[in-house]
């Protein structure tokens, strides 16, 4: 046989090499995972469901999902162990916020008062940025041409009409 015609086989042969190692490397992954999980740690389980876990035994792990609510769930269902600042951003809503953290470079921020700036903003006027051509200018209608042309139409009625 020529190289020509094995060539197709030796790159599938090859792909299905790569995709089952990288398969592989998830699985071991996923594996350490679950098997570094300890009783305290916040967990995603791959139903969805947020809890923390209570005990880690062989196969099975105890969640505490609330207030009075243990549920016994199998290893593999763990889909995913948190980190503190992300369980308690995604089941109680608290962010840490990073910009308390940040320290001013100089005092001026700290003198600014938000009234300045509020009376400094009403002073400008607001620009329209609606553009118009300059036909659209010079042809703008009053309010006194719009009203004859009210007047010129014919006037609607309830559904009474002469035309059969």
């Amino acid at each position: 046989m020529s190289l020509v015609t094995l060539l197709p086989f030796i790159v599938l042969i090859g792909a299905m090499f790569l995709m089952t190692r990288s398969a592989k490397k998830k699985q071991q992954q996923a594996a350490d995972m679950r098997n570094q999980m300890q009783p305290g740690s916040g967990v995603r389980t791959i139903g969805g469901m947020y809890g923390t876990v209570k005990e880690v035994s062989d196969d099975t792990v105890l969640l505490d999902a609330g207030p009075g609510v243990e549920l016994l769930f199998a290893k593999n269902a763990i889909g995913a162990v948190l980190s503190d600042d992300e369980y308690n951003r995604i089941v109680h809503g608290i962010e840490h916020d990073l910009k308390s953290d940040v320290v001013p470079d100089d005092a001026s921020s700290l003198t600014e008062t938000d009234a300045t700036d509020a009376a400094a903003a009403s002073d400008e006027k607001a620009v329209d940025l609606g553009k118009k051509d300059e036909n659209d200018e010079a042809e703008e209608p009053s309010d006194a041409s719009v009203a004859a042309k009210a007047d010129d139409e014919p006037k609607k009625t309830d559904g009474d009409s002469d035309a059969k």
